[in-house]
Parts: structure tokens; sequence; C-alpha cells
């Protein structure tokens, strides 16, 4: 007569504890990423580079800044408290409407952060025009 032993030894791996530990590096790395790189995506401004620029196609209106803080929007004079209603007018019924902002180099940013409130109040694509390098 043949007896077994009835404490067998199992050959077995237990995952759950390894999942566990792989989840929490997942989460841990992933709360590591996002606080050493940071949001530059904010402000969603399409910015050419001066080297690599190439003429924009669908143009629908301009908006300059003189150096004297001067609006104008399709080179008329404008009032900053305007440009939203006004704005809104050109750009109604296009498809895809895109504004080009011309800034003069000593213009301050906060002028420049007006006009972008109002593109961004609108939900219309901006485009900060530049001067090609020489």
């Amino acid at each position: 007569m043949k007896l077994r032993s009835r404490n067998k030894a199992g050959a077995k791996f237990e995952m759950s504890s390894m999942t566990d530990l792989v989840f929490l590096l997942l989460i841990f790395f992933m709360l590591l990423t996002t606080l050493i790189v940071p949001n530059v995506n904010t402000l969603k401004l399409l910015l050419p580079s001066s080297n690599t620029a190439k003429p924009t196609e669908n143009i629908t209106v301009s908006v300059a800044i003189n150096d004297k803080m001067e609006y104008f929007l399709d080179s008329k004079p404008i009032a900053i408290e305007n440009l939203e209603p006004l704005l809104s007018q050109f750009i109604s019924g296009k498809t895809d409407p895109l504004v080009v902002l011309h800034t003069a180099k000593s213009v301050p940013i906060e002028n420049v952060v007006k006009v972008m409130d109002v593109v961004n109040k609108l939900k219309v694509r901006m485009v900060l025009a530049t001067n090609p390098e020489k």
C-alpha cells in the first residue's frame, strides 16, 4: 500500500503582490513627471519661428499694436474696448478664422495679453507675426 503525504509543496507563484507593486510604481512615476514637467501649453498660441516661418494662407483679420499703444483692426484704428464686438463681426460666418497679431518691439506684454484674451474668448486661432531673420 502506497501512502501519500498530505502536505505537498506547490510550485505556484502568486502575481497579485507583484501587480500591486507595478501599479504603485506606475502611479508614482506619473505623479512625478507631472511635477517635473511644467504645463507650458496653457495658452494655445501659434508662435512661428522667424527662421522657418511660412506665410499664413487663411488670414481672416489682422490686429496691430503700434509703439504708441494704439490698436488697429485691418488698418483701421479702434479702441481696445471695441475690439471684441468688431472682431466677432469679422469672423462670423468664416469656417476656420485666424487672427494675425502684429506688434512693435516696444509694446509691453500687457497690451499683447489684452488682445490674446479677447481672441481667446472668441475661441479663434491666433498667430503672432514676426519678421524673418537676415
